[in-house]
């Protein structure tokens, strides 16, 4: 080889050095499956973002979000997390009971961080202390919440003897909070009467079927659905003067009565921790499954008026918030 082929050959090569040593250094950006049982209404994606930068993680740069919603329609689901496994997501957050049962008959490998109310009861884990699998996350459903909602509403409405519970079928946790309710019913003296809604159609025939069968409340066994149509929901107990008594505040800001259970924000917040663990390295077979520590009580004091309601002190004092 002659010198000037030789200085061009290692010209050529010392410049390629850089370029392979940032292409070597270049961090992988991370990427996380999101899909929603309900509408994504942006509230809890904002807290989760939040609680990813806090955590050192800039989107764009180091992590990717992507982000898929069935809007209430929990048939579309499968379809949702078939096209988030097909990305090769590197965690995937499901986000309801529907879409955690999906996520996990989509994938065995793909690490699923859920938010459902019955997850060893769904069969996606194995206990909430140790998951084992792929699956871990949080759980809303504790063993008094339903019998704390319904003994709220009973010493909201004076002489309650009678509740409509709205449920969705379609919804595989449903059985489980509904024979929650009905143990909570029988000891607190309360019946009640039930109405299947699957379709947002389907909620002024069952606000109609409760009038009918003398409810004097509503009980709402919260799912994407409810929660997508919640200003729905909230308009039609008002117009039905029906006091209600739903599981998150979100129903409340919206109209709502009463409202008992987790913050959206902070269940969200502690989605990032979970995903923070497992993209470091951690199983979600050994990561156990959280249950909410702090339960948040919220009165609706403009809807209890209007529907002829005197708030008891009692109830006052324990409030976390009231809406006016």
């Amino acid at each position: 080889m002659r010198r000037r082929e030789f200085i061009t050959l290692l010209g050529g090569a010392a410049v390629g050095w850089p370029l392979a040593a940032s292409a070597q250094t270049q961090p992988k950006i991370l990427r996380v499956g999101f899909v929603f049982s309900a509408t994504n209404d942006g509230k809890g994606l904002e807290a989760f973002r939040q609680g990813l930068r806090e955590l050192g993680y800039v989107e764009a740069q180091t992590i990717v979000l992507e982000v898929r919603s069935a809007e209430g329609r929990l048939e579309r689901i499968p379809e949702l997390v078939a096209e988030l496994v097909g990305l090769k997501v590197d965690v995937l957050v499901a986000v309801g009971a529907p879409a955690a049962v999906a996520a996990k008959n989509a994938t065995q490998t793909i690490p699923i961080v859920m938010l459902a109310a019955d997850p060893v009861g769904l069969g996606v884990a194995a206990s909430l202390s140790r998951p084992g699998g792929n699956v871990t996350g949080l759980s809303y459903l504790t063993e008094d919440i339903i019998a704390k909602r319904l003994q709220l509403l009973k010493e909201l409405v004076p002489g309650l003897a009678r509740v409509g519970v709205l449920k969705n079928p379609m919804d595989p946790a449903h059985p489980t909070l509904w024979k929650e309710t009905e143990v909570a019913a029988q000891r607190l003296e309360v019946a009640l009467e039930a109405a299947e809604v699957r379709r947002p159609e389907d909620f002024e025939a069952a606000l109609a079927t409760f009038k009918q069968r003398n409810a004097q409340a509503i009980l709402i066994l919260g799912d994407g659905l409810t929660y997508t149509y919640r200003s729905r929901i909230t308009a039609l107990a008002a117009s039905s003067r029906l006091p209600a008594m739903y599981g998150i505040r979100e129903y409340a800001d919206a109209g709502g009565l009463m409202s008992y259970g987790s913050s959206i924000a902070l269940l969200f917040r502690r989605f990032a921790a979970f995903v923070d663990k497992i993209l470091k390295g951690a199983k979600p077979a050994n990561l156990p499954i959280e249950q909410p520590t702090k339960l948040e009580l919220v009165i609706n004091v403009k809807v209890a008026k209007a529907l002829g309601l005197t708030i008891p002190p009692s109830l006052l004092a324990r409030a976390d918030e009231l809406i006016d």
